[in-house]
């Protein structure tokens, strides 16, 4: 087992953040108690049981995969925890904002998959280092469970070539899979136990295999960025401002929910969904998904 990344007062210091731009990641950091980290999956186990046939007008699975922290108070709880917002500091800086929050689960005994791609492909923002990826363990992320692989000092690269899929296994929202070759010596797998939490840069190479052990893996995976990322494909784009301040204007900012899916928050879900597709999906006449 790794040992946990060393913080001071709960930041990171210059050997870990200089760690972080070298390799295009940084784990595992411990931000959650493994209670703390209880809580919250039996909370998103909570909402799969009450809201699954409660008259959402998209799947909850939908809900749950872009932009929960839209619709669901306990995520954004989650991803303004002090803790986690100290680490993100350490890369970003002192003004942060959110740009989503979802979740990735696989079930036991699971045959689906992440193919190996980077986060940046399709997003609208160029090849910015100003955001950061929080992976957050509810559950053991093992090799067995189908925890993540990095490939180390790959964000180095430019936007690679990548094939869409649309391969109903595969949580992508479009399937994409980079078009390089990735050696099994080439991956480092991030192991992390609940409560803890990996960092990596949006254009890192990752993926992540099958789940064949007993339990779900459960991760919360937050976005968050500076207000100087800017989205260049879309006509407009949305941010939560989570720490500092935005003097630069390039988001819309919106309010967390006041409780699961009100009917405002749901709207202001499709608004933003709406929005985003047209980065999303650009270049391509497939409509299926997340962003259908």
């Amino acid at each position: 087992m790794q040992t946990a990344t060393p913080l001071t007062d709960g930041r990171l210091s210059k050997a870990s953040t200089a760690q972080y731009w070298d390799d295009g990641f940084l784990f595992p950091i411990n931000v959650l108690s493994p209670d703390k980290a209880q809580a919250y999956r039996a909370q998103i186990e909570a909402v799969e049981r009450d809201w699954l046939d409660n008259g959402l007008d998209l799947p909850l699975a939908t809900f749950k995969r872009v932009n929960a922290q839209c619709v669901m108070p306990f995520v954004y709880e989650l991803a303004t925890q002090p803790a986690i917002l100290d680490v993100i500091e350490g890369i970003l800086g002192p003004d942060i904002l959110i740009y989503s929050a979802e979740f990735f689960i696989k079930n036991a005994h699971s045959d689906q998959y992440v193919s190996m791609h980077q986060d940046l492909t399709y997003w609208g923002m160029g090849t910015t280092s100003e955001m950061v990826t929080a992976w957050i363990a509810l559950s053991p992320a093992t090799q067995e469970s189908g925890c993540m692989d990095f490939v180390r000092a790959s964000h180095k690269s430019a936007i690679l070539p990548h094939k869409d899929t649309f391969n109903d296994k595969n949580l992508l929202s479009r399937g994409q899979e980079v078009q390089v070759d990735v050696k099994p010596g080439d991956k480092t797998p991030i192991v992390l136990q609940p409560g803890q939490m990996s960092l990596h840069h949006g254009l890192t190479i990752h993926g992540s295999g099958p789940n064949v052990s007993d339990d779900r893996r459960i991760a919360a995976v937050v976005r968050y960025i500076t207000p100087r990322v800017s989205q260049n494909v879309a006509d407009k784009d949305y941010a939560m401002v989570v720490r500092g301040a935005d003097r630069v204007g390039n988001f819309i900012h919106y309010a967390p929910p006041a409780a699961l899916f009100t009917p405002q928050s749901v709207a202001m879900y499709e608004e933003i969904r709406a929005a985003r597709a047209k980065a999303m999906m650009a270049g391509t006449t497939v409509r299926k998904g997340i962003y259908a």
